[in-house]
């Protein structure tokens, strides 16, 4: 038995786990290959390789510059990316998990193309050729669960369409493709860099794409916080679809949809609204009558209607509203523009 369990440790081991792609650029696509790789590895090593191809087409980021920013997108798995400027193709990345002594491969790619690579590495397996000769014990070839992010059509968060959202200077459609963790400074960076592989011109001026206009009274609401808040439910404006807020960017929000999670921008979304005085007139955030009865809901909505017109300089229109202090309701944004003002209000 003991033996038995050895010799089981031993052949887990000797197993090489390995991606190769292009990431150019790379996109939340490729984020999931990644996870799907470190998952399938169960803690073993993992080896992350990139093509190192460079043209302005389809790959107008050059080798250094890739997994650079490759590094900084996939923190968690950045000590996994190899800079090996020897390891040009495949058959070289899988060269470099041989010579590493394992004896067991597993390579993970997206849905389309494991048919590819189980026929291309068991066809060169223990077989002489250019790149020299491996001779794996098994090969393994398994399915990220997702399309190839490498893939040269433009469906799904791919390279290829991220590149025409460079190419059309579409910064707002490109951010919605990277990892819900990129921050809007990288992002600019690796959109301005795969511009400048195109050979075109920098953008320096994001906030046409990306912003709504100052003087929104939604911009302004959300940066003071009394919009979207995590856990709060929120509606779709085209579909109705109605989910939760997990995170809130910058000018976007992270929302989950029955168990999937989307990126949305500001103004794609609204408060869900109050079942009990959905039809009054306005907008009635569910957030901002929760734990109240329907006539308190009521009255509440009277008064942020009439602090509404109220002069920006009459206390009155700050005053605390029902049901902002006997109910774990959420302050209306009269009551948190008071108490910036003027400190806390005592009736």
């Amino acid at each position: 038995m003991i033996n038995g369990f050895k010799q089981y440790l031993e052949e887990q081991s000797s197993v090489g786990y390995l991606v190769f792609g292009r990431f150019n650029p790379p996109t939340t696509g490729h984020e999931k290959l990644l996870d799907k790789l470190a998952k399938t590895s169960r803690g073993k090593d993992y080896f992350i390789f990139t093509s190192q191809s460079s043209d302005s087409k389809k790959n107008p980021l050059d080798y250094q510059t890739k997994v650079k920013f490759m590094r900084k997108m996939f923190p968690k798995h950045a000590r996994n990316i190899i800079m090996d400027k020897s390891a040009k193709m495949w058959y070289d990345a899988v060269m470099h998990i041989y010579n590493k002594g394992f004896k067991n491969l597993v390579m993970v790619v997206g849905s389309d193309r494991v048919q590819r690579f189980e026929n291309l590495l068991n066809e060169y397996n223990g077989k002489k050729a250019k790149h020299g000769m491996y001779k794996f014990d098994t090969i393994k070839v398994v399915s990220a669960g997702a399309r190839d992010p490498d893939s040269d059509d433009v469906s799904g968060v791919s390279a290829s369409k991220q590149r025409e959202n460079a190419k059309k200077n579409d910064f707002r459609q490109f951010s919605m493709g990277l990892p819900k963790g990129t921050s809007d400074s990288l992002a600019k960076d690796l959109f301005n860099a795969v511009r400048k592989g195109m050979n075109l011109n920098e953008n320096k001026s994001f906030a046409q794409h990306v912003m709504l206009a100052p003087v929104s009274e939604t911009r302004e609401s959300y940066v003071n916080g009394e919009l979207y808040a995590i856990g709060s439910s929120v509606r779709l404006r085209e579909s109705k679809e109605v989910g939760t807020v997990r995170h809130r960017g910058s000018n976007y929000l992270i929302v989950e949809f029955d168990g999937n999670k989307k990126r949305v921008w500001l103004d794609a979304v609204e408060e869900a609204q109050d079942p009990d005085i959905k039809d009054r007139k306005g907008s009635q955030p569910a957030a901002y009558h929760k734990g109240l009865s329907k006539s308190t809901k009521v009255k509440r909505d009277a008064q942020f209607k009439k602090q509404a017109k109220m002069a920006d300089d009459d206390p009155k229109a700050y005053k605390a509203a029902p049901g902002d202090k006997s109910a774990k309701t959420k302050p209306s944004k009269h009551t948190l523009r008071f108490k910036q003002m003027y400190g806390e209000f005592n009736a």
